[in-house]
């Protein structure tokens, strides 16, 4: 990492070095000149704010200030004789002498002085200094603690901490470390002698964020503001879908419009009728599809990106509405619309069990996390767990709801959601027995819920999309507009790297009955892109709008 010819740590040793403080004063000028003159010379112009100097094409950037975060950095990187030559060459200290010569005899223990020196500072909040007093004062107790000298400490504690007035709760524990020493080690001392650099390297750290940027330059100011700005970089890139590791400093960062897919790579005509759901398997090495056609399709992920069908899963008397996969993706669910719920072996294609109720049709399904049961919606609108063998678990129906269709369970298994009305979704808490909706004006026709469970996705009759935060008490946050839809359900969902953009199929084109397969299948699970391509897949067109949930923008494919 770099270090200095002394072989002392950065903060043991004052960056202006304490016994050369009196130097440094009168050799400012000296410094200053001779830095200039050769600025003049290798430098390109700099402009001038008030009385500072500034840089950049600009001159919003204090020179002073970005030489002293540079130096900062560079003594935070361990690059101690770099640190220090930036600081002689440039003739601009990264603290006072006054705030080198603190922190040094913090450094070194000499408590009393070091109150002293705070007091010359010049810091103009009071409060400030009476908290690193505090603070200052608190290490000294402790430390006369651990070297049993107590009545010293108590002194200390008497005539100087509880003078101050502040922080009286931390007093009294002081005051109890007193009658059981043993405390002090839990309120923050080492306890070992051969600790104490490192002890009071922690606490000047600490006491260091009680004073003023100005006065003491923050550790780490430099990385954070190189993250502020990739975070604008991210923020202001329309197409963004790409990991944070792809970043540059090089450059400034801005992903392409082939970020997102958007040709058709290859098309599954295996179906008779039209498909009415798509789901891609948690590892991305399966697509499932359903069909108005009484069938389901498990297609297999090649390693090349290309697909090719596995099992047709046959057996259901009506269309197969939806499909669900198992949390470890060895087993598939199919349900029939107002029919029964099928469980299917994926290696295999076997079916292993059916799920039915005399006299009700099952009309939605999903799995518990730990994939031990299952849960779905039924035509008599109650909602129904069972064990993986058909016992029945649980069985819930409101006195509000008028139908159960579109469900989905939450990852820890507590919050079933459905639709329950024609314009309401139910968020039923089953520890809690406790239930909250989502009412909307226009009818709902499908909703998509987020990989972690904040979010909610609501499609609605009139050519809208509404984004609900769903944490605490569900809050509409974002509409979209721009997608077409006339005659069937359309599905949107999540997509993209973080799920920052919402996919959503559109009727602007003709319909077909097939399955066409958007560019990059291979990486789409990895990329969390393949809800993406399922929404696109689910309405069978030749178009789908993508919106970015952040910037409330659209794009037409």
């Amino acid at each position: 990492m770099g270090g200095i010819e002394e072989s002392e740590p950065p903060l043991k040793r004052a960056k202006g070095p304490v016994a050369e403080s009196k130097n440094l004063a009168e050799d400012s000028s000296v410094k200053e000149s001779s830095v200039c003159s050769l600025g003049d010379v290798m430098a390109r112009p700099l402009t001038s704010q008030g009385d500072e100097e500034t840089i950049g094409s600009k001159g919003v950037i204090k020179k002073s200030e970005f030489i002293k975060i540079i130096t900062r950095a560079l003594y935070s990187l361990g690059y101690d004789k770099s640190g220090a030559l930036l600081e002689e060459e440039s003739g601009i200290p990264m603290h006072s002498s006054v705030v080198n010569q603190f922190m040094q005899q913090v450094m070194d223990g000499y408590w009393d002085e070091s109150i002293i020196t705070l007091h010359m500072i010049g810091l103009s909040d009071e409060t400030a200094v009476k908290s690193a007093s505090f603070l200052i004062l608190e290490q000294k107790f402790l430390e006369l603690l651990r070297r049993d000298k107590v009545s010293a400490a108590l002194n200390s504690l008497r005539s100087e901490i509880v003078p101050l007035q502040i922080n009286m709760s931390r007093v009294h524990e002081l005051a109890s470390c007193i009658i059981s020493p043993s405390k002090s080690l839990t309120l923050g001392d080492s306890g070992q002698d051969t600790e104490d650099e490192k002890s009071r390297s922690k606490f000047l750290a600490k006491l260091q964020k009680l004073l003023p940027a100005s006065v003491v330059i923050p550790e780490k100011r430099l990385e954070h503001l190189v993250e502020k700005a990739l975070d604008v970089q991210r923020d202001s890139c329309l197409f963004h879908n790409t990991s944070d590791s792809d970043f540059s400093l090089y450059s400034d960062h801005q992903c392409g419009r082939n970020r997102i897919p958007s040709q058709t790579l290859q098309i599954l005509e295996a179906h008779s009728d039209e498909v009415w759901f798509l789901q891609f398997s948690h590892d991305g090495k399966y697509l499932a599809s359903s069909s108005k056609d009484q069938s389901a399709i498990i297609w297999e992920v090649k390693e090349d990106g290309q697909v090719s069908l596995k099992h047709r899963l046959s057996g259901h008397r009506k269309p197969v509405f939806t499909v669900s996969w198992s949390p470890n993706d060895h087993q598939l669910l199919t349900c029939g619309q107002e029919e029964a719920i099928r469980r299917w072996d994926v290696n295999s294609g076997e079916c292993l069990h059916v799920y039915e109720k005399t006299g009700v049709g099952l009309i939605s399904c999903g799995w518990f996390l730990d994939g031990g049961g299952i849960f779905a919606g039924m035509t008599d609108k109650s909602i129904c767990l069972w064990d993986l063998d058909g016992r029945e678990l649980e069985s819930w129906k409101g006195q509000k709801t008028l139908r159960i269709s579109d469900m989905a369970i939450t990852d820890d298994g507590k919050r079933i959601i459905s639709i329950c009305r024609e314009a309401a979704i139910l968020l039923l808490d089953r520890e809690a027995n406790f239930e909250r909706w989502i009412e909307e004006e226009e009818v709902i026709t499908s909703f998509s819920l987020s990989k972690d469970n904040k979010y909610l996705l609501v499609n609605l009759i009139n050519q809208e999309i509404h984004l609900w935060s769903i944490e605490s008490d569900p809050k509409l946050v974002s509409r979209y507009k721009g997608h077409k839809r006339a005659r069937f359900v359309i599905r949107s969902c999540f997509g993209g790297f973080e799920q920052a953009f919402i996919a959503s199929g559109s009727e602007d084109s003709q319909n077909v009955p097939e399955i066409l397969l958007s560019e990059s299948v291979a990486a789409a699970a990895a990329s969390s892109l393949d809800n993406f391509v399922s929404s696109y897949f689910c309405l069978h067109l030749f178009s789908f709008y993508l919106y970015s949930a952040t910037m409330l923008k659209y794009l037409c494919f």
